[in-house]
């Protein structure tokens, strides 16, 4: 189900005074903010979701720009498509490049056409979310523990923990498939509820897709 177009990353010096560009949309989790420059996407912001949405069967979910559509770079606009297709038509995720990245975070890893992806000098936290955009896919979920072993460092189960609360791509980077060894949820950036809400979402769209 993830997307199998891989998104850049420049490593480029001396960005960081990029000029970055807002939009907001309103999706079934809430509202969520989006920023990013000609270069790349920096960060999705999620809402806290008190409360379940109501009122919105599956086959209504919506996922559209509500503020900033008029300014959008074209990393925004490839990153609204690909969380359209995530809430409304995940059968389309495939075919849908995710936007390049160009949080100061993600800049450093490289892709060439005989490694996906090459970590060079690269932090722990760094690799533990590449590896989970590369290894997790949609309606799949892993443990703290099993994707420690997946970057590399089967002892390092606590600072996966850190490195999900430092993803600056949440949803797009599925830091919500990561879960306790326990079967919990454990703790997400949008807040439980949303969490579940997500890997729910993703099961549900995975038994539909198989039929």
């Amino acid at each position: 189900m993830a997307s199998r177009l891989v998104p850049k990353v420049t490593s480029k010096e001396g960005e960081s005074q990029c000029k970055q560009k807002h939009a907001v949309l309103l999706s079934p989790v809430g509202k969520l903010k989006i920023s990013g420059c000609e270069t790349g996407l920096h960060e999705i912001k999620l809402p806290k979701m008190s409360v379940l949405p109501s009122g919105r069967a599956e086959s209504s979910a919506t996922c559209e720009v509500c503020e900033g559509a008029e300014e959008m770079t074209e990393p925004l606009k490839q990153c609204t498509a690909w969380l359209h297709a995530y809430f409304c038509e995940p059968a389309r995720m495939a075919s849908l490049p995710i936007p390049a990245f160009h949080h100061p975070l993600l800049r450093r890893a490289m892709h060439t056409n005989s490694t996906p992806f090459v970590f060079l000098a690269d932090s722990f936290t760094r690799q533990v979310l590449w590896t989970l955009l590369r290894d997790v896919k949609f309606g799949e979920a892993v443990s703290y523990k099993q994707l420690a072993d997946l970057a590399g460092n089967s002892r390092a189960a606590r600072a996966v923990g850190g490195a999900m609360r430092s993803n600056p791509i949440p949803i797009i980077i599925p830091c919500h498939r990561v879960i306790c060894s326990s079967g919990q949820s454990g703790n997400y950036g949008g807040g439980n509820l949303m969490k579940e809400w997500l890997l729910s979402h993703e099961k549900l769209q995975k038994e539909k897709l198989a039929y």
